[in-house]
């Protein structure tokens, strides 16, 4: 060390930082940090929305099969991306109108905020739906050696990124009130079977309203009915969940819920 240097603090060594030693500084800063900015934003809970990142809305869904098309390559794979992308329309506007409905609740704090993984696909038809609606809305991205991607939908104050998958699981789950899942990939479905895994064991003890949407979809990728038969779940764990195709019945099942279980209770419940 040359004489003129001082030792640095050790919170700004960033070499130290970013090493194996500090590793719970950096999990704590994951859940001081977004509390932080929760507090500073009055938000007391939340919507969220999962599904795949991969579904597109319906104009790029019919421009990608009319290039398929005129190409005569990809035609199968066009196809279905436009079939699934009543999934995104769907999902933008449950949340426009799940938006609309929360800004009308008289409060200080803003309650049911829009809450997606902050990416492409159904998220970003959530956050573009809750925009479109001038409401608040949030997204939890993560850190993945993917390509990059814009959602340009999420309100600056509350665009987050995680490090730490756990951590952006923990945000998802402490603020949530209700849970709504599209048709997805991986992700989705790890993040369903926690979800359901927490409920079933009631280590979560709020009542909180799962709504798998997109009933062909669920039904085929996941044999619910079989895990009854098999005798791994119960007939009762089907109860934990609503499947159902209709933007109007997911309202309905969304908003009688939280007027009765929610609404009194207001704040992050575990």
């Amino acid at each position: 060390m040359a004489e003129h240097e001082r030792p640095r603090k050790a919170y700004m060594n960033q070499r130290f930082l970013e090493g194996r030693d500090a590793r719970a500084l950096r999990i704590l800063s994951e859940y001081l940090e977004p509390l932080a900015r929760f507090n500073r934003q009055r938000v007391d809970d939340t919507i969220v929305f999962m599904g795949s990142a991969r579904l597109l809305p319906r104009d790029k869904a019919e421009a990608a099969v009319a290039q398929a098309e005129k190409s005569g390559a990809g035609i199968e794979t066009a196809r279905m991306a436009l079939e699934l992308s009543t999934y995104y329309e769907a999902a933008r506007e449950l949340a426009h109108r799940l938006t609309i409905w929360s800004k009308k609740i008289e409060k200080q704090e803003h309650r049911f905020v829009v809450c997606t993984g902050g990416g492409p696909g159904i998220m970003e038809a959530a956050n573009r739906g809750a925009s479109e609606a001038k409401g608040l809305n949030i997204g939890l991205t993560i850190s993945i050696p993917n390509e990059e991607f814009d959602n340009p939908y999420v309100s600056r104050e509350l665009d987050f990124h995680f490090h730490y998958f756990f951590m952006r699981k923990f945000w998802f789950v402490y603020l949530a009130k209700a849970v709504v899942l599209f048709p997805g990939g991986f992700g989705t479905l790890d993040e369903m079977f926690e979800i359901l895994t927490l409920v079933q064991t009631r280590k979560m003890k709020k009542r909180l309203p799962i709504v798998l949407f997109g009933a062909k979809f669920w039904n085929e990728v996941v044999n619910f009915d079989a895990l009854v038969r098999f005798g791994t779940i119960s007939r009762e764990d089907l109860d934990l969940f609503h499947r159902t195709d209709s933007v109007d019945e997911a309202f309905e099942i969304l908003t009688k819920s939280l007027v009765a279980n929610a609404l009194p209770v207001p704040g992050a419940t575990l």
